[in-house]
């Protein structure tokens, strides 16, 4: 964005090196010939704006304990980060930015990418999921369509919610490899805040948004990327949303709350309803985790040439490639290009070379992240740990204050 202000700058101070031609008619010359561009200190405006807004909602979600004061933040997200940002800088997709700025030395990320990058994570790690609870756009706009809840079967919820981890591994791969920002690409509501984006794209947000009515926030649940990282950070969070104010009565009235199953029992429950886990957590289960994360990073490994394929590059190199070794006419428009630009085929083999390697090399890692990510959610299934009131699993919890309304227990302090 940086680099876009200089070069327009340039552009507008450098003399006219042709005349401009002269018109009959009364013909007048618009006053800006370059469309105009918000200002770089625009974008410190956004982060100023984003670490307001977040510590605004820590304060209603752990002091205040205010539903109204989440759902108020959740209008001004949507209307500013949302509708008039048009969601962007946007915090999910700057995992792609980090990636490529990490793996890239042909790129500098900017200092506000890095901004909503990192501070949604800071404030996960100090309170819990406050950015998912109303400052996200993609969050709010589905929490404000939240009417009803259906609760989704427990298998049915675990194996959906392994697909952020995949996409996430996949947007780190494409990004750092150059290849493609898929987070941006497959954004369900940027066309809603934009108006305007590929008819396939709004029908895919609109749907979500159909489903959100009864299955609260499937896009966060199912599919947000950056959800996996704010889960991770809010797991280890200093202080987080409580249920009760004081002293916890075990009244079970908060499980109706949650449309999340994110409330985890007390064990006085477990045991009047006999409830108990098949395992305690013991190391041969625990050897479960290296067992997935080395057969995953084969498995990507293997992959590798195929997901290469999201190159651009790749794609123009293998369409060349059929024509030339089959006979197979190659009519894209790349390839079209690219054979009336006198490049070598030679070199064009040689850049597909150099990705697919880039591939190889980044596969396995996303493997390994997959299958460290499963076996060790596996494995907590088969620890017991000892609680004497209901709490929130601070990894899933949005923050999103539904459960206040459903305790009847009040702060001695009120």
């Amino acid at each position: 964005m940086l680099i876009w202000h200089a070069v327009l700058s340039a552009q507008q101070q450098q003399p006219q090196r042709f005349p401009r031609p002269e018109f009959e008619g009364g013909y007048v010359f618009p006053e800006r010939q370059y469309p105009d561009q918000r200002g770089p200190i625009w974008e410190y405006v956004d982060v100023a704006v984003l670490v307001i807004a977040l510590s605004i909602t820590s304060w209603m979600v752990i002091k205040k304990r205010s539903r109204k004061g989440i759902l108020l933040m959740s209008v001004f997200s949507l209307a500013y980060f949302g509708f008039y940002r048009q969601g962007c800088i946007c915090a999910i997709g700057s995992v792609q930015n980090i990636s490529l700025a990490l793996f890239s030395k042909d790129y500098a990320i900017p200092l506000s990418v890095l901004m909503f990058f990192m501070v949604p994570l800071l404030f996960a790690l100090l309170f819990g999921r406050v950015f998912c609870a109303s400052v996200c756009p993609m969050g709010a706009i589905q929490e404000l369509t939240g009417f009803r809840q259906v609760r989704v079967p427990v298998w049915l919820n675990s194996t959906l919610s392994a697909i952020p981890f995949v996409y996430l591994g996949l947007a780190v791969l494409f990004s750092a490899t150059g290849s493609d920002f898929i987070i941006c690409r497959y954004d369900p509501f940027v066309g809603i805040f934009r108006r305007e984006a590929p008819y396939t794209m709004v029908i895919f947000g609109s749907l979500l948004l159909i489903t959100g009515i009864f299955v609260n926030r499937p896009y966060c649940r199912y599919l947000c990327p950056h959800g996996v990282l704010q889960r991770i950070f809010s797991s280890f969070s200093v202080r987080h949303l409580k249920i009760s104010p004081d002293e916890c009565k075990s009244c079970r009235l908060c499980e109706s709350g949650c449309p999340y199953d994110a409330i985890l029992r007390s064990d006085a429950v477990r045991e009047d309803e006999q409830v108990s886990k098949p395992f305690n957590g013991s190391l041969p289960y625990l050897l479960i985790v290296p067992v997935l994360a080395a057969g995953l990073g084969i498995l990507m490994y293997n992959l590798s040439p195929v997901l290469s394929g999201a190159s651009a590059d790749v794609r123009l190199a293998r369409e060349i490639k059929l024509e030339r070794d089959k006979g197979i006419k190659a009519t894209s428009k790349a390839a079209t290009a690219f054979l009336e630009s006198g490049k070598t085929e030679d070199s064009l083999y040689a850049e597909e070379a150099r990705i697919t390697g880039r591939f190889r090399k980044g596969a396995p890692w996303v493997g390994i992240f997959l299958g460290l990510s499963l076996g060790i959610g596996l494995f907590r299934f088969t620890i017991r740990n000892i609680r004497t009131e209901y709490e929130p699993d601070r990894g899933r919890c949005y923050s999103c204050g539904k459960c206040f309304k459903f305790c009847p227990v009040k702060a001695k302090t009120q």
